[in-house]
């Protein structure tokens, strides 16, 4: 297709470059996936949205993590996390990869065939749920991490015992179905985000024989529309999965009772909306999305970067071992 690279990408080139991109965005913005975490599981009686909105929210908790916890609150779970974003980033861009290569196969396609949307964003669920079935148990044990009282934190190896000893082996997949439910969540951000990446590089193609990447600006906007479509379409859901996985302290379970004791999905979802009405299914979107869109943007913007580098050195390796 005109507009791309002549140089190309095994399935574990783009699994080890979505890997590493993950894992540096995380590290960029932790401190704000921290806080958005708190303000989903957000329950107290006397919580109620600021009328300042997003800067004064993110304010707010800020000022209560540093007051009750110090900075290292901020960085509560950071190991279990970048495990957590290290394995999902390597294997959602594995499968991600592997299963575009099969599908080109299959069809008899060339490679970097454009594909329709609709058959991206197939690739990109079954991408996702894949990914999921791997990832989850590290999801779980780093929302526990990051959610949990100073006195009640423990390490990675606990916080896993404490899970099982509680809820089984089957407690590391709390949340599973809301994950399966929140697959559409990449495949419609990478779906979006490869048509627009299309557009723009046919586009630059027709004045330039060239072969062409998405300059980091270009990739950053484009990521940015792409995953805000996709967060406000799903957030319902990545607020579910949060309170499933979430283990509420003593003191909140006195105070709210089995408001905060939730089964299912459906069960967080009717509770909620009980509760506190629509308002409640969206609380923390705001910072969910400006979250969530600077840190797509940033992994899509890093990858495409370390996709052209990765290429270049496995290619350089290829001809080394020549």
């Amino acid at each position: 297709m005109a507009g791309q690279s002549k140089l190309s990408l095994s399935p574990f080139g783009h699994a080890t470059s979505g890997a590493a991109s993950s894992v540096i965005a995380l590290l960029l913005i932790y401190p704000l996936d921290t806080i958005k975490t708190r303000l989903q599981v957000q329950t107290k009686k006397s919580h109620r949205p600021s009328p300042y909105g997003l800067l004064s929210s993110l304010a707010n908790e800020l000022s209560s993590i540093l007051s009750e916890e110090g900075v290292e609150g901020l960085y509560a779970g950071l190991g279990s996390n970048l495990l957590n974003q290290m394995v999902t980033g390597f294997s959602y861009f594995f499968c991600h990869s592997l299963l575009h290569s099969r599908y080109y196969k299959s069809r008899g396609l060339r490679p970097n065939t454009r594909l329709s949307t609709a058959t991206e964003l197939v690739l990109g669920a079954v991408a996702g749920m894949l990914s999921q079935i791997f990832t989850l148990p590290v999801s779980v044990i780093a929302t526990r991490q990051q959610t949990d009282a100073p006195s009640e934190r423990k390490s990675i190896a606990q916080t896993t015992e404490s899970i099982i000893q509680e809820d089984g082996i089957l407690g590391l997949w709390r949340g599973f179905k809301p994950s399966m439910l929140l697959c559409v969540n990449p495949a419609i951000t990478y779906g979006v985000f490869e048509r627009l990446k299309s557009a723009v590089l046919d586009k630059r193609s027709a004045n330039s024989k060239k072969a062409t990447y998405l300059t980091s600006g270009e990739a950053f906007v484009i990521a940015a529309i792409s995953k805000t479509l996709a967060t406000v379409i799903t957030y319902p859901y990545i607020m579910a999965k949060v309170r499933l996985q979430w283990k509420p302290s003593k003191q909140v379970v006195e105070e709210c009772g089995g408001d905060v004791v939730y089964k299912s999905t459906m069960d967080v979802l009717g509770k909620t909306w009980n509760k506190s009405g629509i308002a409640g299914l969206y609380q923390g979107m705001q910072l969910q999305i400006f979250k969530a869109v600077l840190t797509q943007a940033l992994l899509l913007m890093l990858k495409e970067r370390l996709n052209l580098h990765t290429a270049m050195l496995f290619n350089a390796f290829k001809k080394l071992s020549r």
